[in-house]
């Protein structure tokens, strides 16, 4: 049970930062097929599950203590560490993109090796994965008003890209405009903000795992390669070194970047006169690939 809420801490403090998916955590930690098929059970048949066998009928069908337990350490992750990831990505961005970075990298490794049967269509659409995550961590971030509907819509959308690994919701957030309000609402505990964004996210969530869930089953090795190519397409949006050129004022008054280029350390060091900490980020990206094949040692080790 522990491990289960630790792995959900571990998602929710990746689906914090923007370009990270809590979804990629998930897969590296061996639950991801599980969650997927939990969230696909709940659905309209759970009636005729209860009216059956009662609420420990509907409990086992939708695998609840996994789910609560999970969630939990999501939510615990959020509430706690929202103000240290925003602080981090404020004070020590190149170092905390680095240790994603080497998330990421490791774990494009791992979903790859889920792909039992290889050939010229999965290679496409591997590669078409790549491309379409590339271009989406590409656009430029645009300024939703954070009406009760946005905010609702934003949780919907967001929610589907934190259950996929390689798309992160808090990166759509940040296109939609959204990030700022709802990361203010959580580090503020704003109910009423926190309530829609939940609804939406429920709603979204339900619909979303139905169809992912379906897909997985009848063509896993397709879905795995289009995860596997979402994931190399999203390192554009973790390297390390960024170059900030148009920056945007949140809602609360402070300057936050709005549009940035992916630069070289060296070239970092000359346009913007900060160091570029090459050698941390390079300690804490292979920091972050060494964990990936750490707890796949583990994972397979358990199995057996």
């Amino acid at each position: 049970m522990w491990s289960n809420f630790f792995k959900g801490m571990a998602m929710g403090a990746a689906d914090i930062v923007p370009g990270v998916s809590g979804g990629t955590i998930a897969f590296i930690s061996g639950i991801y097929e599980r969650l997927i098929g939990a969230l696909a059970q709940i659905s309209p048949e759970l009636w005729s599950v209860f009216r059956q066998q009662g609420i420990r009928g509907v409990w086992g069908q939708i695998d609840g203590t996994f789910l609560v337990v999970l969630f939990a350490g999501i939510l615990t992750s959020v509430f706690s560490l929202s103000k240290m990831i925003s602080y981090l990505l404020v004070h020590h961005s190149a170092l905390l993109w680095a240790f994603f970075f080497g998330l990421i990298l490791g774990s494009v490794w791992f979903v790859g090796k889920a792909i039992k049967q290889r050939s010229i269509i999965t290679s496409f659409l591997l590669v078409a994965g790549a491309v379409c995550a590339y271009i989406l961590t590409s656009f430029v971030p645009t300024s939703l008003e954070p009406t009760y509907l946005n905010i609702f819509i934003a949780g919907a959308i967001a929610i589907c890209a934190m259950i996929l690994p390689g798309v992160s919701g808090s990166f759509l957030l940040l296109l939609l405009g959204m990030y700022g309000p709802i990361l203010a609402a959580v580090k503020g505990f704003d109910v009423a903000i926190l309530a829609i964004f939940a609804s939406g996210c429920l709603l979204g969530l339900i619909s979303f795992t139905h169809f992912l869930n379906w897909v997985l089953k009848r063509f896993h090795d397709a879905t795995m390669a289009v995860l596997t190519g979402f994931m190399i397409g999203a390192l554009n949006k973790v390297w390390p070194w960024k170059y900030t050129l148009e920056y945007r004022i949140d809602s609360h008054g402070d300057t936050q970047p709005l549009v940035q280029m992916n630069v070289s350390p060296v070239r970092y060091e000359s346009i913007t006169g900060e160091p570029s900490h090459l050698v941390g980020v390079i300690l804490l990206a292979v920091t972050g690939v060494a964990l990936i094949l750490v707890m796949e040692k583990l994972r397979t080790s358990y199995q057996k």
